[in-house]
């Protein structure tokens, strides 16, 4: 998803919306880091670490390109500390990336209510809802990151892409042709308009 590169990297351990209890910063001792990109287990299954390693280790797989990977990662921070934003957010961005649409709106959504200055939260929510068809909804958060952040290039396209979807939808471009999906068919026996022009 655009823009979540620079987003999921900058949050530190100490940051204000970071994971809670993780001011001491670094992952703690006694190893649990990844191998090869993925992360070590417990024999339990489970993946070794705190809230902030799971984090930490989540937003490396989706910096590599593997959200589903990511997403249970930050699944298991994100249901340990449900109010950080920093944790819903790259949830939120690996369940977009990996297909979850619904769920990324929800974890989207979410951050906005919790900060209704957040501008990529916005974004996020406004794209997630195109993707799930709701172009109203998109174009009203779409609308709000673009106003925030007007300089962002990717938020104004989002937005005059889901824009261009709802002016199509209400046929602002003019009526549909023939074989268009949502085209109508005259009735049989109607006539065509009539050129007055044409009496000879």
């Amino acid at each position: 998803m655009d823009d979540g590169q620079e987003r999921v990297d900058g949050v530190g351990p100490a940051g204000s919306g970071g994971p809670a209890g993780a001011a001491g910063g670094g992952a703690p001792a006694g190893g649990g880091g990844p191998v090869g990109g993925i992360p070590s287990q417990s024999r339990s299954g489970e993946p070794t670490g705190d809230v902030y390693d799971w984090f930490r280790r989540g937003a490396q797989l989706l910096a590599q390109g593997h959200p589903a990977a990511a997403e249970q990662l930050l699944a298991r921070a994100a249901a340990a500390e449900p109010h950080s934003r920093s944790i819903r957010e790259a949830l939120a961005r690996a369940q977009f990336d990996a297909g979850s649409y619904a769920a990324a709106l929800e974890n989207f959504r979410a951050v906005a209510l919790a900060d209704p200055a957040d501008d990529y939260a916005q974004f996020g929510w406004g794209v997630a809802a195109a993707r799930l068809g709701d172009f109203e909804t998109s174009a009203e958060h779409l609308a709000l990151a673009v106003a925030m952040r007007p300089e962002a290039d990717h938020y104004r396209a989002a937005l005059r892409q889901t824009r261009a979807t709802l002016a199509a939808r209400a046929g602002a471009y003019g009526p549909l042709q023939p074989g268009a999906p949502g085209y109508l068919a005259p009735p049989p026996g109607a006539e065509g308009p009539v050129n007055d022009d044409a009496s000879e």
